[in-house]
């Protein structure tokens, strides 16, 4: 087993963050632009909101990975969440997608009682859909054209994960 824990987003991880988020190889397979400023994620995680959760994976004090799952505030999808998340490009391939990928489903499912988890990934970024898959995602659509990336286009795929209760 690989060197790392998982534990939950503080404010002591936000420079981890700025700093995973931009590595360009990070960022072009996730909606974050370049550059972030420490202030822009301070503002984007509430850390008192039960309706999000954010875990790091941890590799000594360096962030190598994130993900966050967010239930849906309105109340007729309160049923459903959203995920996204980011590895180190050192350390795909490794678990680290896994185990954050695992504790996430074990909260929507165990504490927030998600029936529904939904996410999109750039349709080249086959080892992510193959983790996703893993985890019962299945492809419900394709987004064309969805975001810019590498000034171009470029296509996600829809996937989602129903449960049944």
């Amino acid at each position: 087993m690989e060197d790392f824990r998982i534990e939950r987003c503080t404010e002591q991880h936000i420079n981890g963050l700025v700093a995973l988020y931009n590595d360009p190889a990070v960022a072009r397979q996730v909606l974050q632009m370049p550059y972030q400023a420490p202030e822009l994620w301070r503002k984007r995680l509430v850390l008192d909101d039960e309706r999000r959760i954010t875990l790091m994976a941890m590799h000594q004090d360096q962030v190598i990975g994130s993900a966050s799952l967010e239930q849906y505030p309105r109340v007729r999808r309160s049923q459903c969440g959203s995920i996204g998340m980011g590895v180190a490009v050192a350390w795909q391939g490794r678990g680290v997608g896994t185990r954050l990928l695992a504790a996430l489903m074990e909260v929507a499912d165990n504490w927030m009682g998600l029936r529904r988890v939904e996410l999109t990934v750039y349709t080249d970024n086959a080892p992510a859909i193959a983790l996703y898959r893993k985890f019962g995602f299945e492809v419900e659509g394709t987004l064309r054209e969805f975001a810019l990336r590498d000034g171009v286009y470029a296509d996600v795929l829809s996937m989602a994960r129903l449960r049944r209760i």
